[in-house]
């Protein structure tokens, strides 16, 4: 892996000078604790170009979920000053009758809906957690990029972290995974709206990754398809049927030891975060912005946290496809507002005592 990953640094002819200079300034800071690297497929364009379209998260997510709290969609999560926080924590772990589900890797291939695919993800793995994997079904990335839309949810051209949680209580999501049923936990399962998108090699080494990058022919600039009606073909449901939801609040956390308990207490949870175009070159270690302007927002999936030689982080599962960063997953400063882009700001999920089915079910005994 090693060799794959110096090959194909090294394989590089055509380096952007300003791509250059970044990954030097980054190697040249002290106290860094990740690895920056140029790929082939972003080396010959200036740093930042290339993140920009996977960037969903539109405008002030903060303020969206601040305005949501007001209208009483979402209250805030209240920490517990019993509950002690370890030093570290891990999802799949801790709730191990679901950890194939936490640990599903998705793609979002080259469309901007991670705002969906974050919620989404989560949205699966509390369901999960809350019903002790007797409801193990992974949530529709396709219904609710495609299906949820509001006035700030565009499907590929962008959306807010908090409009799976609204979509998904409200109508419900139907059973879908990966583009082709090719996710590593559940390919040769049968969901309803799988991911019409396909599989795309995104920012970083290329590693073992055998999918093509974004903007070739194997994976061109995504649109967003229509909303979906009825089931994939061949799979046997019926849409209306196959809707999953819950019953039960919305919340939102912000800061360390909040976040904290409210991962402990029901699991992962989706959030959003400034990308700078530093982001772009991360090959592992705990990130932390170094140099770069901002390329946009971001949203992406909590699932533990850590210490490492004394630096505390966040792991995140990001939706870039488990070829990417630490097999699908970054670590990312934890404490450090400016380290982090602000992903500690505003976390949501459902709440952890949360009732979650078939949709039918719970509108006929809720």
């Amino acid at each position: 892996m090693l060799y794959a990953l110096a090959s194909s640094v090294f394989a590089v002819q055509n380096v952007h000078p300003d791509r250059v200079a970044m990954i030097e300034t980054i190697k040249a800071t002290p106290g860094v604790t990740w690895t920056a690297a140029a790929h082939p497929r972003f080396a010959e364009s200036a740093p930042g170009v290339a993140l920009k379209p996977l960037m969903g998260v539109l405008g002030d997510w903060n303020q969206a979920i601040s305005e949501a709290k007001t209208r009483g969609e979402i209250e805030e999560f209240k920490v517990d000053p019993k509950l002690a926080v370890p030093d570290s924590f891990d999802a799949a772990e801790a709730f191990p009758q679901c950890a194939s589900m936490i640990n599903d890797i998705r793609d979002q291939s080259a469309c901007g809906c991670c705002w969906a695919f974050a919620g989404a993800e989560a949205a699966s793995d509390r369901q999960c957690i809350a019903t002790n994997a007797s409801v193990m079904i992974p949530l529709s990335a396709q219904d609710v990029c495609f299906c949820g839309a509001q006035i700030f949810s565009h499907g590929c051209n962008g959306g807010q972290i908090n409009t799976p949680w609204d979509h998904i209580k409200r109508i419900g999501a139907v059973s879908g995974g990966q583009f082709n049923n090719t996710g590593p936990t559940f390919g040769q399962s049968s969901f309803c709206s799988d991911f019409s998108l396909p599989h795309c090699h995104h920012h970083g080494p290329q590693g073992a990754d055998p999918y093509p990058d974004e903007k070739t022919p194997g994976c061109p600039n995504a649109q967003s398809p229509k909303c979906p009606n009825q089931c994939d073909a061949g799979t046997g449901k019926t849409w209306k049927a196959d809707k999953y939801s819950f019953t039960g609040k919305v919340q939102s956390a912000s800061g360390e030891q909040a976040i904290q308990q409210m991962l402990m207490t029901g699991g992962p949870v989706s959030t959003a975060f400034t990308v700078y175009s530093d982001f772009e070159d991360y090959a592992g270690g705990i990130y932390h912005h170094t140099t770069g302007s901002m390329a946009g927002g971001h949203a992406v999936k909590f699932v533990g946290w850590g210490v490492e030689n004394g630096k505390k982080y966040w792991k995140v599962a990001n939706s870039w496809n488990p070829f990417w960063g630490e097999k699908g997953y970054f670590r990312i400063v934890r404490g450090d507002s400016l380290g982090n882009g602000g992903i500690e700001n505003s976390v949501v999920a459902s709440a952890a005592d949360a009732k979650w089915g078939k949709k039918e079910d719970l509108d006929r005994f809720p």
